[in-house]
């Protein structure tokens, strides 16, 4: 059987959630789990999380997967419901929801009576300069002020553009049209900490903060490394090697006949390619490791396979190899490929076995 396997460390996850914990004592934890657990199976890590104070995700049908996985935690679905429809079934599941645009007040005001028996808090975006959602600063307090009126609990809400990037002016602005609108509208429940704000900024933790990336053990910045933060990875992407050659001074590898050896080498084939989700095109010089060494990658990334130089190592057919993992961080290889390790995490295909350690 191809042993293509991603392990999940259910220890680690729990270190992460403590690690929030940590840094935001004052805080509520709202543990994102969207797009399928940043790709490690929402199943694999709800009973690590188990001691979050809710979740949050991106759209219903994720959130009902976690009711129908029988957990109880408050919910918010971040960016709210995308019909009059879904209403009800949020009501059903008590969960609460984001309101970034007009509609769907719209939609909220309709079942003021049934959402408000339920106790749901009703999360208000303010864009503050991220420009993907939330009413302007022009707007927001009169839209809450009239959600106050009706009888509603607001949770002022906001996401930073640069929370990983130091002294970017941006940060700023956003912080200041944030304390404006709390300060107009208080008393008010607060929330714009991401996993980059939690380690910036201890003085915005305010009431709830909301960990994406930290709690699966990546970086939320890019020089800054998870080991750094104290984080453990959660994932580790393994593989095999399925065959061994021996090439010659100017002999070449994989399609396209791209790379050239120069000088005599040993070559080892690994199971796993983009089909996988593992990464294709690269820009740096990209490595995996056996046995605590690196080792790199040389050739095009197929399909199924990569070529990896194995000279001076004794491996054999079956050693397995960590493509990314607790030695080979997923920001690394991300780094290497030009992208950020969320995409690495969240691609990967169902084709590798999903083992819980």
């Amino acid at each position: 059987m191809r042993q293509a396997t991603v392990y999940i460390d259910s220890e680690a996850l729990q270190y992460n959630l403590n690690r929030v914990k940590q840094l935001a004592p004052k805080a509520k934890i709202v543990s994102m789990v969207k797009a399928n657990a940043y790709g490690h199976g929402v199943k694999n890590c709800l009973a690590a999380l188990k001691n979050t104070d809710a979740f949050g995700v991106a759209c219903l049908e994720e959130a009902i997967e976690i009711r129908e996985l029988g957990y109880q935690q408050p919910i918010t679905l971040i960016e709210g419901i995308f019909s009059s429809d879904e209403m009800k079934t949020v009501l059903e599941q008590n969960i609460e929801i984001v309101v970034h645009h007009q509609q769907q007040l719209d939609w909220l005001y309709a079942h003021q009576v049934a959402y408000q028996n339920k106790n749901l808090k009703v999360w208000v975006k303010l864009n503050s300069g991220m420009n993907r959602l939330g009413f302007k600063l022009s707007e927001i307090i009169n839209v809450i002020q009239t959600l106050k009126t009706k009888g509603f609990t607001c949770v002022l809400v906001m996401h930073f553009a640069n929370a990983d990037t130091d002294n970017h002016d941006l940060n700023e602005q956003q912080k200041l049209q944030f304390l404006q609108v709390k300060e107009a509208c208080s008393p008010i429940l607060a929330s714009c900490c991401n996993s980059a704000a939690i380690f910036q900024w201890p003085e915005l933790h305010f009431d709830f903060v909301r960990p994406g990336i930290m709690l699966y053990g990546a970086s939320p910045f890019a020089h800054k490394s998870a080991h750094e933060l104290d984080l453990k990875p959660v994932m580790s992407f393994t593989a095999e090697i399925i065959a061994l050659n021996h090439l010659q001074k100017g002999d070449a590898v994989g399609y396209g006949s791209s790379f050239v050896v120069e000088k005599d080498t040993h070559l080892a084939i690994v199971s796993i390619g983009y089909g996988d989700g593992y990464p294709r095109a690269y820009f740096k010089q990209n490595y995996v490791v056996i046995n605590h060494q690196k080792v790199a990658v040389i050739g095009r990334v197929s399909m199924d396979m990569i070529a990896i130089d194995i000279t001076g190592l004794n491996v054999e057919i079956g050693t397995k190899v960590e493509l990314w993992g607790k030695h080979r961080l997923v920001d690394e290889v991300a780094d290497a490929n030009g992208t950020i390790g969320y995409e690495l995490l969240c691609r990967l295909s169902n084709r590798p076995i999903r083992k819980v350690v």
